[in-house]
C-alpha cells in the first residue's frame, strides 16, 4: 500500500520510523502510538498499520 492510500484509509496524520513504530494524531484530541517490528515492502510496520485501521474503524475518529 502506498503512503497516499494509507493516509486516506486511516484518515489521521501519521509518522513512522525505521524501528516499526507509527505515531498517529487525532488533532486536538489524542496521540496514538503503535509498534511492531515486522516491516512491509514500504518499510512500515504491517501489524501497526492494521492496528491503526482497526482503531479508526471502531472509533470513527478520522480527519476525513
Amino acid at each position: 500500500m502506498d503512503y497516499q492510500s494509507f493516509a486516506f484509509l486511516i484518515g489521521l496524520p501519521c509518522k513512522s520510523g525505521v524501528g516499526g513504530g507509527i505515531v498517529a494524531v487525532v488533532p486536538g484530541e489524542l496521540a496514538l502510538c503503535v509498534w511492531s517490528p515486522g516491516l512491509g515492502s514500504t518499510g512500515n510496520s504491517v501489524v501497526g498499520m492494521r492496528a491503526l485501521e482497526l482503531f479508526v474503524a471502531k472509533t470513527g475518529l478520522s480527519v476525513f
